[in-house]
């Protein structure tokens, strides 16, 4: 592998750009030679990104400015990279896209969540879903990977073990995600005192990330999925009624989620029984690329419904942080490079 490799960010004055940016700043075998925005051209990044200030002397520079590199990140708007692919292949070998473009494998799939037709349906095979703990294999030495929705990865993560095992009959999946979810543009509902210490239910049914746990995890059990707007800045916490086809105790649970996730480099378990923190909290996920996991049987239903959790940082492993972690397997450098950032506390 030729060192450094280099890379470029198209859409870069937004959140997971930004991000994107930071974590690639800090990785031993790239080196990012240009971030793009529209609105934002000429100026310096720390204009927009304001912890980067010394970090980094890049300016945004315009799209149609953009020299090949070794891998092209785009952290663009839903919906605007699918129509350009030809553009963008045109400028590296190896491509991210962090959107929802290519995420759905199926084009009537996507077409049913998305209410439209996919503008490039041939493509969507070429795009690996970008979620290493699920698809390493098939990211390794891969060219083109897709992002992965925070929410999605969360439950994904989440239901992982007990849906390979087949254990799973049914799930009420609730999930209360931070306000950079929405992205960097201000809307109505971004407005301070509009979201500031909401619990704001705004898709009691029908988001379009349950498109993707399904897509990874199968039909083999009954989904329900809830997203609720709380007063954070970043993370995702799923809470997960799971119920079993079998029953479990809590022993079986630990080995369960141990032997599943034991030697993944970014998933924690966590179930304390003492402390504060017992079980996943995002605050400690804050700019870190892990997702912290936990579980509680529920005692007083003969251990067939059981409480999964899981929390992330909705910018990180939700987003930029699986793009860094799927290119390093593309490349074929060490997983975790890049991503060593454990998180703060407190917050």
């Amino acid at each position: 592998m030729p060192e450094p490799l280099s890379a470029a960010i198209v859409g870069g004055s937004g959140y997971v750009g930004g991000e994107l940016l930071r974590l690639l700043l800090a990785h031993p075998h790239v080196t990012v030679l240009q971030i793009t925005s529209e609105s934002q051209t000429g100026r310096p990044v720390h204009t927009v990104h304001p912890n980067l200030r010394s970090v980094t002397d890049l300016k945004f520079s315009q799209e149609g400015s953009l020299d090949a590199v070794d891998i092209l990140f785009l952290a663009l708007p839903h919906g605007s990279a699918a129509g350009r692919m030809d553009h963008f292949d045109g400028l590296a070998q190896r491509i991210i896209d962090c959107s929802a473009d290519f995420r759905l494998r199926d084009a009537g799939v996507y077409a049913q969540w998305y209410g439209h037709a996919h503008p490039d349906p041939d493509r969507l095979p070429r795009f690996v879903y970008g979620l290493p703990e699920r698809h390493r294999s098939e990211l390794t030495g891969a060219t083109h990977a897709s992002g992965v929705g925070c929410n999605a990865s969360a439950t994904i993560l989440a239901l992982g073990p007990l849906a390979d095992e087949g254990l799973l009959e049914r799930v009420v999946a609730d999930i209360k995600v931070g306000s950079s979810e929405a992205g960097s543009r201000p809307s109505e509902s971004s407005h301070h005192p509009e979201r500031s210490g909401v619990i704001r239910s705004f898709m009691p049914t029908g988001h379009r990330h349950q498109a993707e746990v399904v897509q990874t995890l199968g039909t083999g059990f009954d989904l329900s999925f809830s997203v609720t707007s709380v007063g954070l800045v970043r993370g995702v916490l799923v809470t997960a009624h799971c119920f079993l086809r079998a029953a479990v105790t809590e022993k079986d649970l630990w080995a369960l989620y141990r032997n599943h996730y034991g030697s993944e480099p970014f998933i924690r378990l966590v179930n304390q029984r003492r402390g504060i923190h017992r079980y996943p909290e995002p605050r400690l996920t804050t700019g870190s690329n892990f997702c912290d996991v936990g579980f509680v049987v529920d005692q007083g239903s003969r251990h067939r419904r059981v409480v999964v959790l899981a929390a992330l940082d909705n910018l990180v492993k939700g987003a930029a942080g699986s793009a860094v972690q799927s290119m390093n397997l593309m490349i074929g450098c060490d997983e975790v490079a890049g991503l060593g950032f454990p998180g703060l506390h407190p917050l």
